[in-house]
């Protein structure tokens, strides 16, 4: 598995470094340009996520038409021209433009698509969670690095250092990323998207991921304006922005890998999800009522470990939620989601800045995330335990197939590349002769 899921991952994980390497620093570098109001950089911050959120769609049809590879080449170019574009901007619209180009190239759901056409169901959700922990390391090493690249070279470094993540990502893609199976998933109904949203279990994995996604565009317009700006009363300078991202990275990177394992091998990511959100409510509360430095810190380290603790587990629930022809539009509908409230939390926390004050501010993101809070408690469940039995086709009775009822199937499907049908069905409550018994000729 690691070597199929590994180059992938490493793409997303380059591609996710570029995109997060400018967050920690972006919105006090872009008021200084021409034009800047809270609110325009508010709409930077978050601007890649708008375009990401309109173009899932489209990248996801196009790369069932031409294939995966060349739909992630497409994606990777116009990111890598996007970061041009912003490095050399002097002004607030050209940035703005730099940055909806760079989300333009929507791959976020396709690389997903193609690690699932390369991995077995069985450790489809080990794969999914691999992939999430990439997303957060780059989100850990991008919080230590921004604020000294940016300090040392300015904001421009940044975009120029992520358009060659891009090129290195481009590489790697023709020189590692294995060419997937064509394999067809022959399934007993059709996808709706309102089956998906009908699914209490999908529907708030699709909140959770959307509100983690918000919630890290709006801290990351607040935290540095906070800490650098006078009139909030701390008044650090620029080049001191490390002081509060590196700690904030190393806790949110040791926390990460406890959560991921027992959230995967314990099979409680429900706990792990609610413990997140506690500490995104604690790291507002604090960061938007103290006068102290250390505190404010503390803040940010709380959300940094919420962050990480929540990312490597998300993609895997929604992968294991899912019924196996729902996976690709689940995955479609949950990214874009996220992407959207990416774009909403920056330009959220940005038109608040423009209107209102720090303390109203922090009470109305408090309350939005007390109910996000309460209604993960009450509705979200942790997934079942499924085995899964493969027998080939030409063995089985497709009539016994097709009545099989049973509140311990989950689903089958027929595999018609490899000729074999495959039932996912609960282990403990079913023996694996005995179901293939009722199967076979």
């Amino acid at each position: 598995m690691f070597k199929k899921v590994f180059p992938l991952s490493s793409i997303l994980f380059l591609r996710f470094l570029g995109l997060f390497l400018v967050l920690p620093v972006l919105s006090v570098y872009a008021l200084d340009l021409e034009g800047a109001t809270p609110l325009l950089v508010g709409v930077i911050v978050g601007g890649y996520a708008l375009t990401q959120a309109i173009f899932q769609v489209p990248f996801g049809t196009m790369s069932d038409k031409i294939g995966r590879k060349p739909t992630i080449l497409v994606g990777l170019l116009m990111f890598l021209v996007g970061s041009l574009i912003c490095a050399y901007s002097t002004d607030i619209y050209t940035l703005m433009f730099g940055r909806f180009l760079q989300g333009a190239g929507a791959i976020g759901s396709v690389i997903p698509a193609m690690i699932a056409d390369l991995v077995e169901e069985e450790i489809r959700g080990k794969a999914m969670a691999l992939m999430g922990g990439f997303i957060a390391i780059s989100f850990a090493i991008s919080m230590a690095l921004g604020p000294v690249v940016a300090s040392a070279f300015g904001i421009s470094a940044i975009f120029l250092i992520t358009g060659g993540l891009a090129v290195i990502a481009i590489v790697l893609l023709f020189t590692a990323v294995p060419t997937p199976p064509k394999i067809k998933h022959t399934y007993h109904d059709s996808v709706k998207t309102s089956d998906i949203l009908k699914d209490n279990n999908l529907l708030n994995m699709i909140i959770i991921n959307a509100m983690q996604k918000g919630l890290m565009t709006m801290a990351f317009v607040l935290i540095p304006i906070f800490l650098t700006q006078p009139q909030y009363g701390f008044g650090w300078a620029k080049s001191e922005l490390w002081m509060a991202y590196v700690p904030a990275m190393i806790a949110g990177f040791l926390a990460m890998a406890p959560a991921a394992i027992l959230g995967e091998k314990k099979n409680i990511p429900k706990q792990i999800f609610l413990i997140s959100i506690v500490l995104f409510l604690a790291s507002f509360l604090i960061m938007g009522f103290t006068t102290s430095s250390t505190v404010f810190v503390l803040g940010v380290v709380f959300f940094f470990m919420g962050f990480n603790m929540m990312e490597p587990l998300v993609q895997s629930m929604i992968s294991k939620f899912a019924r196996v022809h729902q996976k690709g539009a689940a995955l479609g509908i949950s990214n874009s989601a996220a992407y959207f409230f990416t774009f909403l939390g920056g330009t959220s926390a940005g038109l608040f800045l423009d209107i209102s004050d720090k303390e109203t501010l922090t009470l109305t993101i408090a309350v939005v995330t007390g109910l996000w809070l309460i209604w993960t408690a009450l509705k979200l469940q942790n997934p079942i335990k499924h085995s899964h039995l493969y027998i080939p086709s030409n063995e089985i009775d497709f009539d016994k197939l097709g009545s099989l009822e049973s509140e311990h199937i989950a689903e089958w499907y027929v595999n018609e590349t490899e000729n074999i049908v495959v039932v996912k069905y609960v282990s403990d409550a079913m023996e694996k002769d005995d179901l293939k018994a009722k199967l076979v000729k």
